[in-house]
């Protein structure tokens, strides 16, 4: 059998390079690319590895492994999970820096391949720098911390273990129903190690995602709860969107005349103007989507978890509806009692369809649909018209400025605070797969990230940021990545004195505002930070705007600049778009404020108009 002698780190880079998959009829790397900081843990092997290997695998610094490995998130979301980045940490802290990433990437069901440094599996050196001991237990690690939000982890400590290892963590990253991040960590010595692997290891392989069809009897039995149906509902989620099935949907609810509404993942799968279209579904959602879910009977859920702001924590339906889900996990296709059609969503609406023939809802349900989101459209239109006062603007209003300015191929990111559900509700899609608002985790610091992740996955829209002043602070260095790695994006910052929206829920719960605003934070004097000046500092261009109308002009400004370009407006604190659904979260049994008491109780009324568990 021929072999190439190399180390198990050049080996792995090898590896990497020659996997391959097609993008529209063209063949390309399935690893575009590697996010990589280095430490004593990585640098001197794998780095070794990847500096020989640049031209085919490129490595792109970062400011911080967190923040790398959202951009990596943020690539596989624009990618539709068709490319992977990989990204590569130290031993010690900076392998730990990439848990909360690691999260976002498992709960949002996408694949970013992780390979960090491990301690000596010989443990002759043993305790190394940055190496934590567990007295009982010598073999674990802080790598093993990783087990819990991954969907593939592994630790290398012989040179042939990558035979089976590695293509078992691809074939998980392009699993539809597993897809998820994987950890590979790697001994610093066994790194260094010399093996003789066989050559076909290195050969070129083109992979693709498979698209597995719904079990028969299990189709049956959904379109005899179909035909019996006389208010139908489909939610479209994050599936649609990583299936490319929006033709398949849009082509499905047209043959049937059956209403759409989005999760937060899935918004954007019909355009804001589809005539199906009704609307975000849930707590972030619009009342014309949750009105029609309170009155649905059967329910077409494809590609979504069912989370809680999906479900308004079960309050959203009626507990007699029946629900059908297509979806390529076998974990989420059976919750709450469903006809569960474990499938690829194209595949799977598409022979639903033909199962069902020419059987249409009842015109009038659609009717009514229409009619409630026409309300909601007049709803959002006054909450982001432009009015003359002496307050700050709106997130509504500075949401409808952008909304108005961008293309229709630009490309929007979100993810925490009070703009995922300003944006859900008030930014109308203009092209599918131009909506990004990372509400699985919804991870602060997450957004600035995966602008640079998406600009380089997207160079030929601009991408537009929008985030709040505590995410800024959170998490902004790769504005520098970004203007160093020539990516740009556009970043617009709502300054509104801190975590405003979560000063409201707390609010909203009867308790005191503590913590939150500046204001109200044990702080010796609350100031704004200069954002303009901080993001000139990192290389790119910035401007303050003091009014809708500055904004307007700022953004075809940013738009045509060459660079990463930062817009600072202030936003008011308290000013916010309704919302009419349920959320669950822990209100105090007992409290010495009266507030909090009222809200306990009005808390425990509505837990009464949950579905459990069916």
């Amino acid at each position: 059998m021929a072999t190439i002698r190399c180390t198990t780190a050049q080996a792995i880079v090898r590896y990497l390079s020659n996997q391959f998959t097609e993008i529209d009829g063209k063949r390309v790397p399935l690893f575009p690319g590697v996010y990589g900081i280095f430490g004593h843990g990585n640098v001197t092997c794998l780095g070794e590895a990847l500096e020989a290997a640049q031209d085919t695998l490129p490595t792109w610094r970062g400011q911080n492994e967190q923040s790398m490995a959202f951009a990596a998130v943020g690539f596989a979301k624009a990618m539709v999970r068709r490319q992977i980045m990989v990204v590569t940490a130290s031993i010690g802290p900076g392998t730990t820096n990439l848990l909360t990433a690691a999260g976002v990437a498992h709960t949002s069901r996408l694949p970013v391949l992780m390979i960090c440094g491990d301690s000596f599996a010989r443990r002759v050196p043993d305790p190394v720098m940055q190496q934590v001991e567990h007295f009982n237990d010598p073999t674990q690690t802080v790598n093993d911390a990783f087990k819990s939000v991954t969907r593939y982890w592994d630790r290398i400590t012989w040179p042939e273990q990558i035979l089976s290892s590695l293509p078992q963590a691809v074939a998980t990253m392009l699993d539809p129903g597993d897809c998820g991040p994987a950890f590979i960590g790697v001994c610093q010595d066994v790194q260094e190690m010399a093996y003789d692997y066989p050559e076909a290891f290195f050969q070129p392989r083109v992979h693709s995602m498979p698209r597995p069809r719904p079990d028969t009897q299990l189709l049956d039995r959904a379109k005899v709860c179909l035909l019996r149906a006389k208010r139908p509902l489909i939610i479209s989620g994050g599936g649609v969107r990583y299936s490319q099935a929006e033709a398949a949907l849009e082509q499905f609810a047209q043959a049937h005349g059956i209403p759409v509404v989005e999760t937060i993942a899935g918004k954007g799968a019909l355009t804001h103007d589809h005539p199906l279209h009704m609307g975000p579904i849930g707590i972030l959602g619009s009342t014309s989507a949750n009105e029609l879910a309170g009155n649905a009977d059967v329910i077409i859920a494809v590609g979504t978890r069912l989370m809680d702001f999906v479900t308004g924590s079960w309050t959203v339906f009626s507990d007699k509806a029946q629900f059908i889900a297509l979806n390529a996990a076998r974990f989420d296709a059976h919750k709450h009692r469903a006809f569960p059609l474990v499938c690829d969503a194209r595949e799977g609406l598409s022979e639903l369809s033909t199962a069902l023939g020419s059987w249409k809802a009842d015109s009038a349900w659609l009717e009514r649909g229409r009619k409630a989101f026409a309300g909601w459209n007049e709803l959002i239109a006054a909450r982001q018209e432009r009015t003359q006062t002496s307050d700050d603007p709106t997130y509504a209003q500075v949401i409808g400025v952008v909304n108005a300015q961008a293309a229709p191929e630009d490309y929007i990111i979100s993810a925490a605070g009070g703009l995922p559900g300003e944006l859900v509700k008030g930014w109308k899609v203009k092209n599918p797969g131009t909506f990004d608002c990372e509400f699985g985790f919804s991870c602060m610091g997450y957004e600035l990230s995966a602008g640079w992740g998406v600009a380089m996955a997207e160079q030929d829209r601009d991408v537009f940021v929008m985030i709040g002043d505590g995410t800024y602070m959170m998490m902004n260095s790769d504005i520098y990545s970004s203007v160093l790695s020539g990516h740009k994006f556009i970043l617009l910052v709502c300054d509104n004195g801190g975590y405003a929206v979560i000063n409201r829920l707390q609010n909203a719960k009867g308790g005191a505002s503590f913590n939150n605003l500046l204001k109200d934070c044990r702080v010796k004097e609350p100031f704004h930070v200069d954002f303009v000046a901080n993001a000139q500092s990192m290389g790119a261009l910035a401007r303050k705007v003091a009014s809708l109308d500055e904004l307007q002009e700022a953004i075809v400004w940013a738009k045509g600049n060459d660079r990463t370009t930062v817009i600072c407006i202030d936003t008011h604190p308290f000013d916010w778009t309704p919302g009419d659904a349920w959320w669950d979260v822990g209100v105090p049994e007992i409290s010495a404020r009266d507030s909090v008491n009222q809200a306990r109780a009005e808390h425990v009324a509505g837990r009464q108009n949950q579905r459990v568990g069916i």
